[in-house]
């Protein structure tokens, strides 16, 4: 794949571990209204990452692609549902409560309720980040060990979701191997063309 269709692969996840960057340690009323307007435009970057990793498979139908494929569905849903209850609503509900009110259980059932997908959905990027360095060690070889990051990127996104400093160098760490491991991929197009189908 060339340079600039890698890079593009590299956006979601970078641009996930910058926002990280200004995501609140804790939420609070203080803290509700950038812990709910940060999650926002996550709503359509985290699933991106996911839809990264499935164009590194395009064209393939081999048990390892339909598995890497289906992790990264697995953790792109899961983690929008994340996203969306533990972060939008939790956020929103808390700001909407006003300062000085402690936090109600209402808010603590939705942090129970996006909890489980949080794990879900890292546990299934892991999954695909080692299917991804895997596959790409064993077609490419040597060239393709800098894949290997992006198994240590889903692991520090598992325990420490996008919060800085782990999550952020994990998601971007994904996002980078996801555009190494589609730079060193040939070009399936012009492969076809060479085989003259």
């Amino acid at each position: 794949m060339r340079a600039p269709a890698a890079a593009v692969l590299a956006l979601p996840g970078v641009a996930l571990g910058v926002v990280g960057l200004f995501h609140p340690m804790q939420l609070s009323y203080d803290t509700s209204r950038t812990w709910w307007l940060l999650h926002v435009p996550g709503l359509f970057v985290f699933p991106l990452v996911g839809v990264a990793l499935m164009v590194l498979f395009r064209g393939r139908r081999d048990v390892v692609a339909v598995l890497a494929v289906l992790s990264a569905f697995a953790y792109a849903t899961a983690y929008t549902a994340l996203d969306v209850v533990s972060g939008m609503a939790a956020g929103y509900v808390t700001h909407r409560l006003g300062p000085g009110v402690p936090r109600p259980d209402e808010v603590r059932h939705l942090f129970a309720l996006g909890r489980p997908f949080g794990e879900w959905g890292s546990w299934a990027l892991l999954l695909a980040a080692v299917l991804v360095a895997g596959d790409a060690l064993w077609r490419h070889g040597l060239r393709a060990v800098p894949a290997v990051a992006m198994v240590l990127g889903a692991y520090l996104v598992h325990v420490s979701h996008i919060f800085a400093p782990e999550g952020v160098a994990g998601m971007v760490l994904v996002g980078l191997s996801t555009a190494w491991v589609a730079y060193v991929q040939p070009d399936q197009r012009a492969g076809r063309a060479l085989a003259g189908t």
